[in-house]
């Protein structure tokens, strides 16, 4: 068992867990305008469910709409109902070229289920960083206890290991912070 490689595979997977993290949060309506609002927002282009964002070019206007402009003029109309299916809290407008879609301010209590929300997947996500650290800290006592290494390197390792998952936790901190000052401020 090499030290680097167990950690560099540690760092990676926790990286993994911070990845999936900003993709959620960036998905969550924060009362202003963001392309990653329509990221699971799928649309029926020649028979396959197909990402709006892949059949159009999505602009913002600053500070609450997003325009949506299809390659294709025969899409306006299903980007529409795909638009007005996937309850986003905003109904698109046509002008027969474009559809806008203008985002509501949100409301004090939308704005705390919202908190509620980004708290709970900031925990889960620090419960999925711990659970990287449990699987790493078994595969080093396995190997200490199969004497591929000795007991001093196996603590040594698992500083490490823990060091780096009180970073990663940090992370998620900081992230689950700066969301949750962006929903307050807006």
């Amino acid at each position: 068992m090499d030290e680097r490689s167990v950690l560099t595979d540690s760092e990676e997977r926790m990286k993994k867990v911070i990845e999936a993290f900003k993709k959620a949060l960036a998905s969550l309506r924060a009362g202003r305008a963001s392309p990653a609002i329509l990221e699971r927002v799928t649309v029926d282009y020649f028979g396959i469910p197909t990402p709006v964002s892949q059949v159009a070019t999505i602009g913002v206007q600053p500070p609450r709409t997003l325009v949506i402009q299809p390659w294709d003029k025969k899409m306006l109309s299903p980007i529409e109902k795909a638009l007005q299916k996937a309850d986003l809290g905003a109904m698109p407008v046509s002008d027969g070229n474009v559809l806008r879609l203008t985002i509501p301010p949100l409301s004090g209590e939308r704005r705390q289920e919202m908190l509620k929300t980004i708290r709970k997947e900031a925990e889960s996500q620090k419960v999925a960083l711990r659970n990287v650290r449990r699987d790493i800290n078994e595969e080093i006592k396995k190997a200490e206890k199969d004497k591929e290494i000795s007991e001093d390197t196996s603590r040594k390792i698992q500083d490490k290991v823990q060091k780096l998952t009180d970073k990663y936790v940090k992370m998620v901190d900081e992230i689950t912070a700066a969301k949750e000052k962006e929903i307050m401020e807006v």
